[in-house]
């Protein structure tokens, strides 16, 4: 893995991905590598997810490891509706957050349209 974790992150990173296929791995590990290409990102593990940030705060969250996909949210201010990138987007209640589900199937999901949400997700910080 091309990211360093404390201790206890590296626990919760290994229940997370505990029995996930290869196919399920190599998603995770191709849209991690591709958001470092992108910036300064740091895994942030937990026991239900893994928040993706940069420096100063999260700017994603893998919220599930399916058996062929991943699940990935990422909190606007606004919402994005037109693109082909989102299966769905919600607002939190009560607040200017807008959380915008990306279903990642395979490589070529992480396409021009989801690099440029990457994008913003690491200028709005």
């Amino acid at each position: 893995m091309p990211y360093t974790l404390t201790p206890e992150s590296e626990q919760h990173l290994q229940a997370f991905i505990a029995g996930k296929s290869a196919y399920t791995l190599g998603l995770f590990h191709h849209f991690v590598s591709e958001y470092q290409k992108l910036g300064s990102v740091i895994l942030h593990p937990a026991k239900t997810m893994i928040g993706i940030g940069a420096p100063e705060k999260r700017i994603a969250w893998i919220t599930q490891l399916g058996k062929n996909f991943i699940h990935v949210v990422f909190p606007f201010n606004k919402p994005y509706e037109n693109n082909l990138s989102f299966a769905k987007i919600a607002q939190v209640p009560g607040q200017q957050q807008f959380n915008h589900h990306f279903r990642m199937l395979q490589r070529e999901d992480v396409n021009g349209e989801i690099i440029k949400y990457m994008q913003l997700a690491i200028s709005n910080v």
